[in-house]
């Protein structure tokens, strides 16, 4: 079977991997307790893409939960599908990123990466034939950006021929949770661009709205450019940068990724500059037919 392991980090991440699986297990049939009761075959077929089979014909989602404090998985453990997960699969600290994402990339989440490794081995190795690792996160916090890039350089060191995918959550000027955001979104972009082969962008704004991700156009540099401008504003004065470097981290590391997230805008920029010349071409083609 083609099995996918999936990991979910930090509040945002595990909010939303916890409705994941609520959805799924609806789909499969799957009630709150890991036992089936649906009513068509094919809510069977390829069940073992997302879950093991347990003894007593139980279901169990190979789910890695992480987080750097405990109060998102106790909300977790006590919603409607706590109880579905495997217990030995909740990985936390006590200590909390504080939405540092040094924190959790370099102090706070290193120490708890190892144990977060062994859980996602032991899921790995119980596959018959691993596709790859999902990962669902967002991008302004400090545990799912910081040790959630972390997490995926570490997989991908062991497994570098298995697909890296990523939900993230982009933050929003609109419903803005601290002043760091930009930080925070510009430095993970710089990892993800290393070490994912797919990462879809879920807008936080767009989700308080409706649910939505941004499609993977040209447009989506606006959300990009956006982060970055509002990342050299507060560079440039050098704002809150010892929250970071007192972890440990670099200018340097800013400088990089400021760079890396410019790159990325000017290369979708030249393919919205291709795609403007192509319609261009083609309304000037309309118009001699006409002539």
């Amino acid at each position: 079977m083609r099995e996918i392991v999936h990991l979910q980090a930090g509040q945002c991440g595990n909010q939303i991997g916890a409705k994941f699986w609520e959805v799924i297990s609806d789909e499969h049939g799957i009630d709150p307790t890991g036992t089936y009761h649906g009513d068509s075959d094919l809510q069977l077929d390829r069940i073992n893409v997302y879950y093991n089979e347990a003894s007593g014909g139980k279901y169990v989602p190979r789910a890695v939960l992480v987080d750097l404090e405990p109060g998102t998985m106790d909300s977790v453990r006590s919603g409607p599908f706590g109880q579905v997960f495997r217990p030995d699969n909740f990985v936390f600290g006590q200590s909390g990123a504080g939405n540092n994402w040094a924190k959790g990339h370099y102090t706070e989440g290193a120490e708890l990466v190892d144990s977060v490794l062994d859980v996602v081995r032991k899921e790995a190795e119980s596959c018959d034939c691993l596709q790859g690792f999902q990962l669902t996160h967002s991008l302004g916090g400090g545990t799912g950006s910081g040790m959630g890039t972390l997490l995926i350089s570490k997989i991908r060191e062991e497994y570098p021929d298995r697909i890296m995918n990523t939900f993230s959550v982009v933050p929003s000027p609109k419903v803005s949770d601290t002043v760091v955001e930009p930080y925070n979104a510009t430095l993970s972009v710089h990892q993800l661009v290393e070490n994912t082969d797919e990462t879809y962008c879920i807008d936080n704004e767009a989700l308080y709205d409706i649910s939505t991700f941004i499609g993977n156009s040209t447009a989506i540099q606006e959300l990009f450019k956006r982060i970055s401008e509002q990342f050299t504003a507060m560079f440039r004065r050098k704002a809150f940068l010892h929250w970071y470097t007192g972890e440990g981290m670099d200018e340097m590391e800013f400088t990089e990724a400021e760079s890396n997230m410019n790159d990325l805008v000017s290369e979708y920029q030249q393919y919205q500059d291709a795609t403007a010349e192509e319609e261009g071409e083609f309304e000037e083609e309309g118009e001699e037919e006409l002539a």
